[in-house]
């Protein structure tokens, strides 16, 4: 307030009769009307803080509510334990709402959107296996999240994967740690110690090495070491029968033992399927000038490692039967499991002259092929530079 609203008070005070003001009472009046004014302001403040959190309240409670309505009415579900058998299967790898559409497809559960929140609310539905179940239709979704959770009482079919280019050793420690296979302790290592219980091809020589051909297998109810082995060398053997592969070996004065290890030399080198047949070609090659090999994949087998696909000079020194840049042959045995293209690359080579390659994108695969150390050398350095760019990643290590 100003100096003459005070004074105007003054006069108002004059025409009432009333005793003028003094100065110390004119400035209590003042402190008093700022004190009635903050007072106004502070209940103005409070009065819409009250309010918005009333809207904000009624806002969250309606959301919540529809939530609420939307869970009830978009999740319709059956209830009970259901009726009669109907097998579903559950891939490997499946989320929880993947599952639900299956079981919704197959009618074991009204919705998927009912499956999917009884296992939001299950941690352990993060750990159902891939496999066959036998459920039953309209079952409600906890029930059928039981049955799943139960593999005991209700899967039919297990499963196993084994990936291409995997050594015999690391095919073995896959299966003995399969949740799907539950095998005793140390069954693979003793069923592989009998190799001649495991169904190999005669020309493998009891050497289950580039036999236990990768694929995804199922397993009945009780499997054993030895009945997982020979799924996997029964195979192989179906593979090799549609390749024609001893036939077509002996027809280009190949055997058929070195046509598999040649594909495992492949399988390891490079993983473009365009480039199979052109690295089949610079073995061949090779072995026909009478030239080592040279290929880094037969020492790092050797040497129990993985990864990197550079050696170094003393790794290349090293005296053995797997070091393709001391011996001109073939290393003794295949170095992994061959898949079938690898396979039919070995025994269909592609046409030319070359006799050397490098991946030069480790990223991408691409693969450098050249007739000639000077084109070579300068593909090399292709790979330099790009692991130069490319420090972190493992096979530039």
């Amino acid at each position: 307030m100003n100096e003459t609203s005070v004074y105007e008070d003054d006069e108002l005070h004059d025409d009432l009769g009333l005793r003028p003001l003094g100065r110390a009472e004119r400035r209590r009046e003042r402190q008093r009307q700022r004190g009635r004014r903050a007072r106004g302001c502070f209940a103005v403040v409070v009065s819409l803080v009250v309010l918005g959190g009333i809207v904000a309240g009624i806002m969250f409670g309606l959301g919540k509510g529809r939530d609420y309505l939307n869970d009830l009415f978009s999740a319709p579900d059956y209830t009970g334990q259901g009726t009669g058998e109907v097998t579903v299967e559950i891939a490997r790898g499946q989320t929880a709402e993947s599952i639900g559409e299956t079981l919704q497809k197959a009618d074991v559960v009204k919705s998927a959107k009912a499956f999917e929140r009884a296992a939001r609310d299950d941690t352990r539905s993060r750990g159902i296996q891939a496999g066959t179940y036998q459920l039953r239709k309209q079952m409600s979704a906890t029930a059928a999240l039981a049955l799943l959770l139960d593999p005991q009482s209700s899967i039919l079919v297990r499963r196993v994967s084994v990936p291409s280019g995997k050594t015999v050793n690391e095919a073995a420690a896959i299966i003995q740690d399969s949740k799907a296979a539950k095998l005793p302790a140390g069954s693979v290592a003793a069923a592989l110690a009998k190799p001649q219980t495991l169904g190999l091809p005669s020309y493998a020589g009891n050497k289950p090495e580039g036999f236990l051909y990768p694929s995804t297998y199922d397993l009945p109810k009780s499997p054993t070491a030895t009945s997982i082995l020979r799924q996997m060398t029964k195979q192989y053997g179906a593979v090799a029968a549609k390749l024609k592969l001893t036939q077509t070996a002996q027809a280009r004065n190949l055997a058929p033992y070195d046509a598999v290890i040649v594909a495992s030399i492949i399988q390891a080198e490079t993983n473009r399927k365009a480039d199979y047949p052109k690295v089949a070609r610079v073995i061949y090659n090779r072995l026909n000038a009478e030239m080592p090999l040279q290929m880094d994949s037969t020492i790092h087998y050797a040497m129990g490692r993985s990864g990197s696909v550079f050696t170094t000079d003393a790794d290349r020194r090293r005296p053995g039967p797997y070091n393709s840049y001391l011996n001109k042959k073939l290393p003794p045995t295949p170095i992994n499991s061959p898949t079938e293209e690898t396979l039919r690359a070995a025994l269909n080579p592609a046409q030319g002259s070359w006799l050397y390659f490098v991946t030069v994108n480790l990223d991408t695969g691409e693969t450098a092929f050249a007739s000639t150390l000077a084109e070579h050398n300068a593909n090399r350095a292709k790979l330099t530079a790009w692991c130069d760019q490319h420090k972190d990643h493992a096979g530039c290590r």
